[in-house]
């Protein structure tokens, strides 16, 4: 370090004061002048050291506020079907959620065709706020068939993630599931429900659960943050034999 730029040396300062835990996330750090009198370089200095931190998503600079600590990224591994709770006990992060709604309504176009349902036959949709360490990460829409759905219900969904009720207390084996994950950007009713700005980026992702048979038994719309989580798959390379292959949705392998 003794050979890095200034600006190097007052980044990898403040990168580990904030990584040891004196500024956490959502603080805002010193103000430019207090910067320049704590270390005595040029206000440039300062200015490439917080830009640097920028953009390795350390900090972010609000207009007109000053700038704040960012809450470390989340990695979610897309090699097999987890739920939320799992995901955050594998990063020792403590998971919690905040109920929103729910209630039976007629299902729409999208849901019945995602549960091999008719449209406007009564599902149970539950909408919750799901926080690791007390951030909001993600916005869920879960929709469940009506016998299934009424069960789920009756528990504390604040507490009890619906996998482990469908597994566990229902005996509902959830065998796997198909995603579709896009770019998009949040909702009026997503980034209140997430506490961000309308329009900030999110992650979208369609999830539908099967049991056995391949039954969908649980349908689900999830905005992850953008700024707070990255999605991370292994590949396997196929023979081009494999490759032609057609693939059959779940859906479509029954018995």
């Amino acid at each position: 370090m003794a050979d890095a730029p200034l600006y190097g040396k007052v980044e990898e300062v403040l990168a580990s004061e904030i990584a040891r835990g004196d500024y956490q996330a959502g603080d805002r750090l010193p103000s430019e002048d207090e910067l320049l009198a704590r270390f005595g370089v040029s206000r440039i200095t300062v200015r490439r050291a917080v830009q640097n931190l920028t953009q390795r998503g350390i900090v972010e600079i609000r207009r007109g506020l000053g700038t704040f600590v960012l809450a470390p990224r989340f990695s979610h591994e897309l090699t097999r079907l987890t739920g939320f709770v799992e995901d955050m006990n594998t990063q020792g992060r403590k998971a919690s959620a905040r109920v929103i709604s729910q209630s039976e309504v007629a299902a729409s176009v999208g849901v019945a065709r995602h549960l091999g349902i008719s449209r406007g036959t009564r599902v149970i949709r539950i909408e919750r706020v799901r926080l690791a360490d007390s951030i909001p990460m993600s916005f869920d829409e879960t929709y469940l068939p009506l016998e299934i759905g009424r069960e789920i219900v009756r528990n504390d969904l604040r507490v009890m993630p619906i996998f482990t009720l469908l597994e566990e207390k229902y005996g509902v084996p959830l065998i796997e599931a198909e995603y579709s994950l896009e770019a998009a950007t949040a909702s009026a009713h997503v980034a209140e429900a997430l506490s961000v700005p309308e329009g900030s980026p999110i992650f979208r992702i369609e999830r539908t659960s099967f049991t056995t048979d391949g039954k969908p038994i649980d349908y689900e719309m999830l905005s992850y943050r953008g700024d707070l989580i990255r999605f991370v798959t292994r590949l396997a390379r196929h023979s081009k034999t494999e490759a032609s292959q057609p693939k059959v949705p779940p859906s479509l392998r029954r018995r």
